[in-house]
């Protein structure tokens, strides 16, 4: 029996495997009718790279799939990687709330996971606009907003 880490730990795979499974994808799907191969946008390839991937590696081959065939260009956008994309299990084992407590629990980690999740969520959905950003996860001013970006090394672009 071989043990491999979940995908979530190995964040440099992740890059890897998505261009791998997406040509996969290509040559699966070449001899559809009306199928042209596929490129992902570097947001979209940003969001498989923050997405945890709970069902590992089948599951970003299928969410590919999906994007691939759902795209109308042969750019596979953020949006169709969000449209493709399952939603994650909040009350499962591996969900945030309830992660197993002793020598495997860190509760830094765990908060940064979570402050760099929403920070960055609130950067992609305010168009980079701080005081809207900061607004969006209830902080007072851009300021604070900014200072948060840093003590989590999330740049905003702005």
């Amino acid at each position: 029996m071989i043990k491999l880490p979940p995908l979530r730990d190995r964040e440099g795979d992740v890059s890897l495997l998505v261009e791998r499974l997406l040509a996969q994808v290509n040559i699966e799907s070449a001899c559809e009718p009306g199928y042209k191969d596929k490129l992902l946008s570097p947001g979209a390839k940003k969001l498989l790279m923050r997405h945890s991937w709970p069902g590992n590696v089948r599951e970003l081959l299928n969410t590919l799939r999906r994007a691939a065939i759902w795209s109308h260009t042969t750019e596979i956008q953020s949006d169709d990687i969000k449209d493709a994309l399952l939603p994650e299990n909040i009350t499962g084992p591996l969900s945030i709330l309830n992660r197993p407590l002793g020598d495997a629990c860190d509760l830094p980690k765990i908060l940064q996971e979570v402050a760099q999740h929403y920070l960055q969520r609130a950067v992609a959905d305010s168009g980079g606009n701080k005081t809207v950003a900061a607004k969006l996860v209830g902080l007072p001013s851009y300021q604070t907003f900014t200072n948060w970006l840093a003590k989590y090394k999330i740049e905003c672009g702005n």
